[in-house]
This record gives C-alpha cells, sequence and structure tokens, in this order.
C-alpha cells in the first residue's frame, strides 16, 4: 500500500512539473553492432524533455534562469556525431547522463530515440529507445 502511495505521488509531482521540449531533432550517426552501421552514418530522430522549474524564468525573462536549449542541442550534437555505440540504449542513457551532470537546473530528463534507418532490416517507420532519468 505504502508503495502504491509513494508511487502516485511521484507520478503528481512529476506531471505538475514544468519542462522544456525538444522535439524530433535530426542527427546522422554511426551507432548499431553491424558493421555497415559503423561505416555509413545513419540517421536517428530524438525528441527530449528537461524537467525543471520554470516559474523564474517566466518572471525574469533572463536566459539565466532557465536550461539553454541551444546548449543542449550542441551537446546532444556532439554525442551524437562524434560518439560510437553498438547499442541506442547506451546512446540514449549516456545522452541522459550527460545532460543531468552539465546542466544543474534539471531535475529529470526523458529521451526517445529513434533509429529510423537499419541496413537490410526491411520496411518499417523506426526502431526506439526511451530512458527517464533524474538527479539522484
Amino acid at each position: 500500500m505504502f508503495v502504491q502511495q509513494k508511487s502516485l505521488m511521484l507520478f503528481i509531482k512529476v506531471a505538475n512539473m514544468d519542462y522544456i521540449i525538444l522535439k524530433n531533432l535530426e542527427f546522422h550517426g554511426r551507432h548499431g553492432v553491424n558493421s555497415e552501421e559503423k561505416l555509413h552514418p545513419q540517421k536517428f530522430i530524438t525528441t527530449v524533455k528537461l524537467y525543471l522549474d520554470l516559474k523564474e524564468a517566466g518572471k525574469s525573462d533572463q536566459l539565466c534562469d532557465t536550461t539553454n536549449y541551444s546548449e543542449v542541442y550542441n551537446t546532444l550534437k556532439e554525442i551524437f556525431e562524434e560518439r560510437s555505440f553498438n547499442l541506442i540504449e547506451s546512446l540514449a542513457q549516456t545522452c541522459a547522463n550527460t545532460l543531468l551532470k552539465h546542466y544543474p537546473k534539471l531535475s529529470r530528463v526523458k529521451i526517445c530515440v529513434k533509429k529510423t534507418d537499419i541496413p537490410g532490416k526491411g520496411r518499417f517507420d523506426y526502431f526506439a529507445v526511451s530512458i527517464i532519468k533524474r538527479r539522484e
């Protein structure tokens, strides 16, 4: 019973949190277990939710009171395009952990990474993972 109440309280808290959305960012990277995936960059689409208190930024209209999503974009671009991972699970985890480490105003990050092209795998929209990490 206590666990259910705690889960419900956490759900309500998260549901009432402010967040910034970076939707359908397109990057090209060499992620996958197949050798062809390492040779030729594929397209990845990611959507990120940055959970933080936006009240002060809403009042002050100052960038210093929020998280600069242009900088977040550049951080993600560097991870996607300059590193290589076998699994999109590891890619997403690295992105979430890096954002929490570098942007102290963030309390939680949700990231969905979609891989839209896998050589020789037939027709599909995408394969994806979604990871939620919170500051410990």
